[in-house]
């Protein structure tokens, strides 16, 4: 694994982040997380749609609401063929929650908590700092084929990430 140090910070801090650092034109990674009724998904099963991976430390935190609420508005705009996946350490229950207030029914929220395979697995586990334990917010993009196409590990974590960007790199992968 190659040092990424000072590639995320948060508030200004330079933090440490556990896994690979994932490339766009490799493989994307598989990895299971649990839904909002405690089943788990895998990336592998979705092979055929394009994925929209957006990667928060909390949904409880105002710019991870924010982001999945951005991504819940836009997925419709991308046809069936897109779904977007927000991932965090929350509970299920809170995820579920946490739709319900926010009227999001069009992302899919996934916790990671259980087996931490995604924040490993994507290089967005937070090492230290006061975040330590949940994921780094990152975006990737995975094609119809299950290659990434776009990334994005977003330098401030206290900021929103380049939806004009993923959003793109999605467009582009349905019609790839």
């Amino acid at each position: 694994m190659a040092d990424r140090a000072g590639a995320v910070m948060f508030k200004g801090n330079p933090i440490a982040l556990g896994g690979p650092e994932i490339k766009a034109g490799s493989d994307a990674p598989d990895f299971t997380a649990l839904d909002n009724g405690l089943q788990p998904v895998k990336l592998s099963q979705a092979r055929g749609k394009v994925i929209v991976l957006s990667a928060v430390p909390s949904l409880d935190t105002p710019v991870c609401d924010t982001e999945t609420r951005r991504f819940n508005e836009e997925v419709g705009k991308l046809g069936a063929g897109v779904e977007v996946w927000t991932v965090s350490m929350d509970l299920p229950f809170a995820q579920k929650r946490w739709c319900s207030t926010a009227g999001a029914n069009r992302v899919k929220t996934l916790s990671d908590f259980r087996d931490r395979a995604f924040g490993q697995t994507y290089g967005v586990a937070i090492k230290d700092g006061p975040l330590a334990g949940v994921n780094a917010r990152a975006v990737f993009v995975v094609g119809k084929d299950g290659a990434v196409k776009h990334v994005e590990y977003v330098k401030e974590i206290t900021s929103e990430p380049n939806y004009e960007a993923a959003l793109g790199a999605a467009k582009q992968a349905v019609g790839a």
